[in-house]
């Protein structure tokens, strides 16, 4: 079985502030289970999220 991590621990994986986290939620961008009324995000999920929204930069693309 995966790896669950909790908001605190995915905030500080992808350096982002928990309110962020927690709007994508409502806006669906990414997705979680709550369990015990906790907020829980399976390591892989996450992890084939972030490959899923790479994207190659061209030339003249800003950095």
């Amino acid at each position: 079985m995966s790896r669950l991590i909790d908001i605190d621990e995915l905030a500080n994986y992808l350096k982002l502030k928990r309110q962020t986290l927690y709007n994508w939620l409502n806006q669906g961008k990414i997705s979680g289970m709550k369990v015990g009324g906790v907020w829980r995000f399976d390591r892989k999920d996450v992890d084939n999220w972030l490959k899923s929204r790479k994207r190659m930069s061209k030339p003249g693309d800003k950095q």
